[in-house]
């Protein structure tokens, strides 16, 4: 049976009256790249951020990285890497002090930090540009430089949040190498987009609807149920039964 690396279990989040998410169930293993889709207001974000340890559910479980969200928030963060879909990197430092910076937030050695930087740097190519600020770097480099800083430490798990936007398809499907490659290292991957295409590339994938989970299945299995030749002809017939507009 493979390791849970994630385990959900009718996990809900209200507001007042507005329930963001609403009993929310499943797992996702160990190297699984789980795609978690939704249009605006399907209440994506709060689950993430939920399982991140930055916002308390109001009931259900889950397990993060084998650790209970609810009391072991702090051991959660040190077992997780996390990507937004805003660049989250230090323009005003240069590539080799936010990827210094990062390794000590993570609790890393200075020797570790130097080891693992230089095997880094050979393979994002960026040895020459060192010590360039980051601002200066393309953006298609900026996003890659932050999805290598966010699994620096070898997590268990890391949360990409839509990790793509905004960049050329050319880089964005270099990103999805990375991505593989990743998982192959038996990391598992968690991913919004709000490409269909890129859920095509994921092992299974979950659609919410407001606040609910209205389908999961590997993409062909969802092409097969919904009796879409697209991911996005599937999201689209799944997606059109939600009736609000916000998280």
């Amino acid at each position: 049976m493979p390791e849970l690396v994630l385990e959900i279990d009718k996990l809900t989040k209200q507001f007042e009256d507005f329930v963001a998410a609403d009993a929310v169930t499943f797992t996702v293993s160990k190297g699984e790249i789980f795609g978690f889709l939704g249009a605006n207001g399907a209440g994506k974000t709060t689950v993430m951020r939920m399982l991140c340890g930055l916002s308390m559910p109001t009931s259900g479980s889950a397990k993060v990285a084998g650790f209970d969200i609810y009391n072991q928030t702090e051991e959660i963060k040190k077992h997780i890497g996390y990507m937004s879909q805003k660049f989250c990197l230090y323009e005003d430092l240069t590539v080799k002090e936010n990827i210094t910076l990062y390794g000590g937030i993570y609790g890393l050695s200075s020797a570790h930090i130097k080891e693992k930087m230089e095997k880094l740097l050979k393979e994002l190519s960026l040895t020459e540009d060192a010590n360039k600020l980051v601002r200066g770097l393309p953006l298609g480099w900026k996003q890659k430089l932050a999805f290598s800083i966010a699994i620096f430490h070898e997590p268990k798990i890391v949360f990409l949040d839509e990790p793509t936007g905004g960049v050329d398809p050319i880089t964005r499907r270099q990103f999805w190498e990375m991505i593989y490659e990743t998982s192959r290292k038996g990391i598992t991957v968690f991913a919004t987009t709000h490409y269909m295409d890129e859920a095509e590339y994921c092992n299974r994938v979950a659609i919410m609807v407001d606040g609910k989970i209205e389908a999961m299945d590997s993409p062909d299995g969802l092409k097969k149920t919904y009796n879409g030749k697209t991911m996005d002809e599937v999201f689209y017939v799944v997606a059109r039964k939600a009736k609000r507009q916000a998280d």
